[in-house]
């Protein structure tokens, strides 16, 4: 007798957001996860956010190094501090861990080997940290990684710099790592827009999740 195969998972929905306010899209999340059950198909929410810093469950005030008029928002991830703001794009992953088989550092992995696929694409040479979660290039992150998982489910996800204001990044110690730097595509040279490059990341992450779940 041959080896069972594994039940057939469909591909998780996408759907673009647009630019949305911070709160709305997070209460959005949970109201998603806490109402789904296992036939409720995985998504990815491809949106931008108004200029906000958000707190992980354990952040510290100490890496918010100067106040300033953009919100802190303290919501229910991992990691510490990090900022939003237009020009990034930002890819909410509800995934059932369970029902795909899919272990936390797991998925961590195929986002992060997403994101330097689609730089690798671009001719950005970038790679992961394992003791910081993320993707960097030259030692300066271009894109972070938060995750909180309830129920076996999956909500927040990743962040990619792209076409933005940086320097909202210089008030903070960015995910808690002093005198980190940040930077994105466009000044890496990348000149395909955040739409753009966010169809092509939301695909790349698709065919992951496809090809770890077949």
């Amino acid at each position: 007798m041959g080896a069972l195969k594994k039940p057939y998972l469909s591909p998780p929905i996408i759907k673009k957001l647009g630019l949305q306010d911070y709160t709305s899209v997070w209460q959005a999340m949970q109201d998603f996860t806490q109402t789904r059950d296992e036939n409720t198909p995985d998504e990815f929410w491809l949106v931008e956010h108004p200029a906000v810093y958000t707190q992980g469950r354990n952040g510290k005030a100490e890496h918010i190094l100067t106040a300033t008029d953009i919100p802190i928002v303290k919501v229910d991830r991992g990691g510490q501090v990090t900022y939003h703001g237009p020009g990034q794009l930002i890819i909410y992953t509800l995934i059932d861990l369970k029902r795909r088989n899919l272990g936390v550092r797991r998925l961590v992995t195929l986002l992060e080997n997403a994101i330097i696929s689609l730089l690798n694409e671009n001719k950005i040479k970038a790679c992961n940290n394992p003791k910081a979660p993320g993707v960097y290039v030259d030692d300066k992150k271009i894109a972070a990684l938060g995750l909180r998982v309830s129920r076996s489910c999956t909500t927040h996800g990743l962040s990619l710099n792209i076409d933005m204001d940086l320097s909202p990044f210089n008030n903070i110690n960015p995910c808690g790592y002093q005198g980190l730097e940040v930077t994105q595509c466009k000044d890496l040279g990348v000149t395909d827009n955040l739409q753009s490059l966010s169809e092509q990341l939301a695909a790349l992450l698709v065919n992951s999740i496809i090809e770890e779940s077949a």
